[in-house]
């Protein structure tokens, strides 16, 4: 069974940067997406950055130019999103996510979740 494990997050003023990390252990097949999503407070959880098995980016416009989302697929496979120039309204609780694109890669049609992490930016 495939588990996501997060780590990083935490408080930073405006402006500041955080970095998430998400490893993935268990059984993964290609192709496979790996995501990022943040939940706001009384919001629904939205897409923050994707990475595709293969490295192809795709990030949502309130991030880009700000946040980098990267993959190592040595050893399984490890997301990390680099957050950087934030503001308050980054703020929430960021989810991993690991999805298949075609066929089966270990995780149900949902796709594989982290437990989640706090982002809170001060201003």
């Amino acid at each position: 069974q495939v588990q996501l494990v997060q780590s990083g997050g935490g408080l930073v003023q405006a402006g500041g940067s955080l970095r998430l990390s998400c490893a993935a252990s268990g059984r993964i097949f290609s192709p496979n997406a790996m995501a990022w999503y943040r939940q706001a407070p009384g919001n629904q959880r939205e897409l923050v950055a994707t990475i595709t098995s293969n490295g192809e980016p795709v990030y949502v416009d309130s991030v880009k130019g700000r946040f980098t989302i990267a993959r190592d697929n040595a050893n399984n496979a490890v997301v990390y999103l680099q957050m950087d120039s934030l503001k308050a309204e980054d703020t929430g609780a960021y989810y991993c996510n690991l999805g298949c694109l075609v066929g089966a890669c270990g995780c149900p049609p949902a796709g594989c979740w982290g437990q989640g992490t706090q982002v809170t930016v001060s201003s």
